[in-house]
């Protein structure tokens, strides 16, 4: 792994386990789906609009051999998705380990906690599929999301040096300095290594 002063992979986090998830209770008048006709679009255009740069299905998702509808979940509401989330898998990381993938709601129903329960729904479809844990990545300036995985129990989890640090900053930006004490045990702990043949950063 590089260990020069710029490099700056994505913030990791993990739920270690999924024992004892909340029930699913969306906000009145919404609804959960998975992937079907017309989901390549909607996706698309959540994604987009969540990450600020175009996402095409296909490329993004679709082409991955993990690719399952069952696996990709979306809150609809008036007929319309507004926010998506997928349980991804990707056993040459963490073969125990789920992986929350592309999470995003569409910015005119923010408020509603719509990251919060699809984001769920999808921890929830892990535990179907025998996943002991759960893991995701994000990136230092994707504060409300961050806050969200955090309400879902997830925790940092250390793949670079420097992320010690960052993982600092990123608590008192959202005003919760106490949480690098919470999480002290991790952010003084060791740094993970991947598996030999793993993806994620080199």
């Amino acid at each position: 792994m590089p260990d020069t002063e710029n490099f700056k992979p994505q913030l990791w986090m993990v739920r270690p386990d999924l024992d004892g998830l909340p029930p699913l209770d969306l906000p009145e008048g919404c609804e959960l789906a998975t992937y079907g006709p017309g989901s390549d679009d909607d996706w698309g255009r959540i994604i987009t609009a969540s990450f600020g740069q175009e996402h095409f299905f296909e490329k993004t998702m679709a082409s991955d051999a993990e690719f399952r509808p069952e696996r990709v979940f979306f809150v609809m509401h008036g007929g319309e998705a507004v926010a998506t989330a997928s349980a991804w898998y990707d056993p040459s990381i963490m073969a125990d380990a789920g992986t929350l993938h592309y999470v995003g709601a569409l910015p005119g129903h923010q408020g509603k906690k719509l990251g919060y329960w699809v984001s769920l729904a999808a921890l929830h479809r892990m535990v179907e599929e025998g996943r002991s844990r759960a893991r995701l990545q994000t990136d230092d300036w994707r504060l409300a999301a961050i806050k969200t995985y955090l309400n879902l129990g997830f925790g940092p989890f250390l793949i670079h040096e420097n992320q010690r640090a960052r993982w600092a900053s990123v608590f008192e930006k959202l005003g919760l300095p106490e949480l690098a004490e919470r999480f002290a045990g991790i952010l003084t702990g060791p740094v993970w290594e991947k598996p030999d043949g793993a993806g994620g950063p080199a």
